[in-house]
Order: C-alpha cells, then structure tokens, then sequence
C-alpha cells in the first residue's frame, strides 16, 4: 500500500515475547545464514573448513586442537558475516563509487584476511606437529 507520497506504508510489527521471540531470533538467524551462503567467499571458506578437518583427522589431532579449529572456523564466518554486512550496508548507503565506500569494503576484506590468516596458521602448527 502506497502512502500520499508514494512511498510503501511500512506496518512495525512489536517483537514477541518469551519463547516466540527466540523462535523468531532463530528464524532472523537462519536467513542471515542463507544469505552468507549466497556469497562465493563464505561457501569457500566452509570448503576450506572440510579440509582442515579431514587433515586433523589424518593427522590424528588432539582434542584441544579440535577445540581451537573449531573456534577459529566459527570466527572466520563470523568475520565473513560482519564483512557481507558490512558490504551490504555500504552498497545501499553509498551506490556510486566513493573513497569512503572503498575503504570500508576494503577494511572488512582485511579482516577475513586477518582471520583466514590466523586459522591457517594455528593448522599449520597443528598439522606440523609444532603444538
């Protein structure tokens, strides 16, 4: 429905309480989750992420290590989630090109970068028998 000035009315449906809201929270989560999962990169690193495990499992590694990958694989959607949101975001707020813009996408990207960087390192060690 359009409003007097042609804008579409935006009806704010209250959030709902107790049990219903983490319902809903789920659900907000699950979407998010298929979104990332539109984006090349993010299918990529869960690509990565079958690797690493099949290595750890070759290499028999400890559970501690287990723990760490784990954690670091989670971080790295974590940090690939911030980023698209942060892309999407920019996208939307600035369409045309811009520096600011730019900078932006570009400090997301290097933090993947940082993370990837990370996990791959401590999987290196793992892998290498150096912790």
């Amino acid at each position: 429905m359009k409003d007097q000035s042609g804008q579409n009315d935006r009806v704010v449906v209250p959030p709902r309480g107790g049990l219903m809201h983490v319902v809903d929270a789920a659900g907000y989560s699950l979407a998010g989750f298929r979104r990332l999962m539109r984006e090349t990169a993010a299918r990529l690193e869960l690509l990565g992420a079958v690797a690493l495990i099949a290595a750890f499992l070759w290499r028999g590694a400890a559970p501690w290590h287990w723990a760490g990958l784990v954690l670091l694989m989670v971080l790295v959607l974590v940090v690939e989630t911030l980023n698209t949101a942060i892309e999407v975001l920019t996208d939307r707020i600035s369409p045309e090109w811009s520096e600011m813009a730019r900078d932006a996408k570009d400090l997301g990207s290097l933090a993947v970068g940082l993370m990837l960087t990370a996990t791959g390192a401590y999987a290196a060690l793992v892998l290498a028998h150096l912790i």
